[in-house]
């Protein structure tokens, strides 16, 4: 039991370890290691709960957990996306969520920009072929030059915008479409800016995903918009699984209407359809794109002192609730 006083802080899932997070909190919490795969072990741990420290083992926390958390003040999500938290039934029991939005953005978009060039250089066959006795460049055939080629970024946030000034320095025609950036953020970048996806996905020979998941994005590459694209186009995803419609991802790679796709994210993880596992035209990363011995440290270290700061009495700052009402 923690001292009085003390909070009690969850780490729900993933870690097995507090060497980032013991030396923010030790001072006033007490960190609970719980390593729970799901809601219905995460239970017994959350009456005494004053806050939580959530990673991506946990499908879903809902309005079951919250009810069993009186104490709780806060969720905070070790990662940029949240959608395993029912933010709903967050605010209805008055539990401000955060995200921590900024940790792995140079580290997901040089992986974009690693998908790029793996696969416009063909660099698996090249690789598959030597390793089989070959040694002949038309392993590369078909490969493209790719100055004046289009990049056709889909969101232009935090990544997005890395990834868009990295592909300028190959001298990719960068474009990008997201309704949620301001209006002129096309001309401070240098890149150009459609406002309409369809229009993104017809110009682009290289498309990539860096867009939040939910309701709207949400299969947001399907059979119609796959069928929008250009002939021989790859498609790279370091977002969110869902956000493409993988057995239109597959029709469309059968096809030949996509060239190839570059896929660090998938709808049902850990992958268990050999459909895609064994797709010779797809290239996989399993959900690594956010690490780095660094980006991972910063991670939990961000993570932590989020907690800190509202266990403390301080402002949040990267609430995703901005509507949870006070804590009783």
């Amino acid at each position: 039991m923690p001292a009085p006083g003390r909070h009690t802080v969850l780490v729900a899932d993933f870690l097995d370890e507090s060497a980032v997070e013991s030396p923010v909190l030790d001072d006033i919490a007490t960190l609970v290691l719980c390593r729970a795969t799901c809601e219905e072990e995460l239970a017994g741990h959350l009456p005494g709960a004053d806050a939580i420290m959530l990673f991506h083992d946990i499908p879903r926390l809902g309005e079951a957990s919250f009810a069993r958390a009186p104490r709780c003040k806060c969720v905070v999500r070790a990662g940029v996306g949240y959608n395993n938290v029912d933010l709903a039934a967050a605010s209805r029991h008055g539990v401000v969520v955060c995200n921590v939005p900024d940790y792995g953005t140079e580290e997901v978009a040089d992986h974009a920009i690693m998908f790029l060039l793996a696969l416009a250089r063909r660099l698996m066959p090249c690789h598959q072929a030597i390793r089989s006795g070959t040694w002949h460049y038309e392993s590369a055939v078909g490969t493209p030059r790719l100055r004046g080629k289009t990049l056709g970024l889909i969101g232009c946030g935090r990544i997005g915008t890395a990834t868009a000034l990295r592909a300028k320095a190959l001298g990719l025609d960068v474009v990008f479409h997201d309704p949620h950036l301001r209006q002129g953020m096309d001309k401070a970048l240098g890149i150009r800016r459609v406002h309409s996806l369809d229009d993104l996905l017809e110009q682009s020979h290289f498309v990539s995903l860096h867009c939040y998941l939910d309701a709207t994005t949400h299969h947001l590459i399907n059979k119609a918009r796959l069928a929008r694209m250009r002939e021989g186009a790859i498609l790279i995803n370091t977002a969110r699984g869902p956000c493409i419609d993988e057995s239109a991802l597959l029709a469309a790679l059968d096809s030949g209407r996509l060239a190839a796709a570059g896929l660090d994210v998938v709808e049902r993880e850990p992958l268990d359809d050999c459909r895609l596992r064994d797709h010779p035209r797809i290239l996989f990363t399993p959900h690594s794109a956010f690490y780095s011995v660094e980006g991972f440290i910063e991670l939990r270290t961000k993570t932590a002192e989020e907690v800190r700061r509202i266990l403390l009495g301080e402002p949040p700052r990267n609430p995703v609730n901005l509507g949870a009402p006070p804590h009783h």
